[in-house]
């Protein structure tokens, strides 16, 4: 079995996605998109076409497991963290129903792995998975960026990865 990692960056109007595939010669990158929210006014029927979209990904292309961003919240905006809760918890349904692990990442976390600043700002982020993944250009948009970002901390800290890495060499 291929270890593949499904990074995600949950939002309401855009949920990035990242698709990692652990090879001998470090992360490939399957795919790398986003779900968009088409409805603006029922919070639930964005929560379903988040869920539409995430199964549809899952389906697609095979992740063996889901990182996603830890949900945080800044004190002034709590109805923000709320809403978050609910794209996290529909994001998180649908790996549960694939049968998927799914693995927690702090943004803070993320960004240390991958710049050695846990405040890192996005543009440096975007240059960091530039550069890891060996990309042509910028992710954009920064949700992708995000995505990928998740899926390489998870593809960095979980030691399984390199053994099963070297498994897939073809």
């Amino acid at each position: 079995m291929t270890a593949r990692v499904l990074g995600i960056d949950p939002g309401l109007n855009i949920t990035g996605y990242a698709v990692l595939e652990a090879s001998a010669r470090g992360p490939i990158v399957c795919e790398a998109g986003v779900v968009r929210g088409k409805t603006k006014d029922s919070l639930t029927a964005r929560l379903n076409e988040i869920h539409s979209g995430i199964v549809e990904v899952i389906a697609a292309l095979k992740p063996t497991c889901v990182a996603i961003e830890q949900l945080y919240s800044h004190y002034e905006r709590p109805q923000t963290a709320i809403l978050m809760g609910h794209a996290r918890g529909v994001i998180c349904l649908a790996a549960a129903q694939a049968g998927l692990e799914v693995v927690n990442y702090n943004a803070t976390q993320v960004k240390k792995i991958l710049t050695g600043n846990g405040r890192a700002p996005k543009p440096q982020m975007q240059e960091a998975v530039q550069r890891e993944l060996k990309l042509d250009k910028l992710p954009e948009p920064a949700d992708v960026g995000d995505a990928l970002a998740i899926a390489l901390c998870h593809y960095y800290l979980n030691r399984d990865w390199s053994v099963l890495a070297h498994r897939n060499r073809a």
